[in-house]
């Protein structure tokens, strides 16, 4: 019984120590982020999150295709895209080539050393 609990607590440690998204990259954006925006960008990257993920996703898009509208903005189009890119094959894809442009044109982006957490 107590190794099954040990093979519990070792799959909840490898899940936690496991990059948001699955991509390091990403994991690496995500740490700039404020750390309230962080966390919750963290909640809608879980597996466990999808159904929030997915809808949420979907109305950001059609919020940055309705940007000539008040309050709603361009910005929302590419977040949308990578919220739906956890669970879209083809929109992967193209994340992995926005990430390999970030690492080519701006790779201070991805720098650990530098979080932008500790700014105000």
């Amino acid at each position: 019984m107590s190794a099954a609990s040990d093979e519990q607590s070792t799959k909840s440690e490898g899940a936690r120590a496991r990059p948001a998204g699955g991509d390091p990259r990403l994991d690496a954006l995500v740490r700039r982020l404020p750390p309230r925006l962080a966390g919750t960008v963290d909640y809608l990257l879980q597996p466990s999150s999808r159904w929030i993920r997915i809808p949420s996703g979907a109305l950001l898009v059609v919020g940055g295709v309705l940007s000539f509208l008040p309050v709603l903005g361009i910005w929302m189009l590419p977040l949308g895209l990578a919220l739906l890119a956890e669970d879209v094959p083809a929109l992967r894809a193209s994340r992995s080539k926005a990430f390999d442009w970030i690492e080519r044109r701006k790779p201070h982006w991805l720098d650990p050393s530098d979080p932008k957490n500790d700014e105000t």
